[in-house]
């Protein structure tokens, strides 16, 4: 008599992480639901490998960095179940969404499943401004998914039809001033790399003007004056991004 086969993983959480020993254990303990979890860690220099392999995850560990979207690939390529579920550290699926990505993945009608975002943003949760929705496509089919090349900015890419789940995803993000300011200059600076390689334009001008309408845009046309003092401060946020953005374009080109 053999021995029975173990079954195949229906879900499989991915993770990438760098240094996220502060949320990682928050995240994965969101997620033990799925029955296959694996963390893709990037040579972090604190415990995220450690405590993500206590958590029962399947750590692999990397000492390069091609971007967001190729990182994502290359966790999504160590997957084993039917259906993966994308998350980041800072992000958390609450009990509800958990029932709803049970009954999504039992019903077997559609390629995947766009979630909406619950941003909190210096500790608040902003439903205006353009900070909500903010519709993600994170749960899909394996063998029909993938992610973008993207450094920045990275898509999950499904073939087929995709529904929406009604559920927020938590998303625990610029938990301070500090964490503000480092993502400012991390992602300006990724994205202004990302558009000087496709041969966009950029400059002082641009930079000014590009910022004042996005400031306008999230705090006035998209009501982000509703969420009051974070809702102002979210927008200046976008705002300076997209200023540094614009002018290391520019800049860099001697603009």
């Amino acid at each position: 008599m053999t021995d029975p086969q173990p079954a195949k993983p229906l879900l499989t959480a991915l993770v990438i992480a760098f240094n996220e020993a502060a949320q990682i254990e928050a995240c994965l303990a969101s997620l033990v639901f799925c029955d296959e979890i694996i963390v893709l860690e990037n040579g972090s220099t604190d415990r995220t490998a450690e405590l993500a392999r206590k958590a029962g995850a399947t750590v692999v560990e990397t000492d390069d960095w091609p971007g967001f979207g190729p990182q994502k690939q290359r966790a999504l390529d160590l997957a084993h179940g039917e259906w993966i579920l994308s998350l980041d550290a800072d992000e958390r699926i609450d009990e509800r969404l958990e029932a709803e990505i049970r009954r999504a993945i039992s019903s077997g009608g559609m390629a995947g499943y766009r979630l909406k975002r619950l941003n909190y943003f210096l500790g608040k949760p902003l439903r205006h401004g353009g900070w909500y929705p903010d519709p993600v496509l994170r749960l899909a089919r394996r063998h029909a998914a993938r992610f973008s090349s993207d450094a920045v900015h990275e898509r999950l890419i499904v073939d087929g039809p995709v529904g929406e789940l009604e559920t927020p995803l938590v998303h625990l993000s610029y938990r301070s001033i500090d964490d503000l300011l480092l993502k400012l200059r991390r992602y300006a600076n990724a994205t202004a790399r990302a558009r000087r390689h496709a041969g966009k334009r950029g400059g002082l001008s641009a930079a000014v003007l590009r910022a004042s309408l996005t400031f306008v845009k999230c705090f006035v046309l998209q009501l982000g004056l509703l969420d009051g003092a974070h809702g102002f401060v979210a927008a200046a946020y976008r705002a300076e991004e997209t200023f540094w953005r614009y002018l290391a374009v520019g800049w860099e080109k001697g603009s």
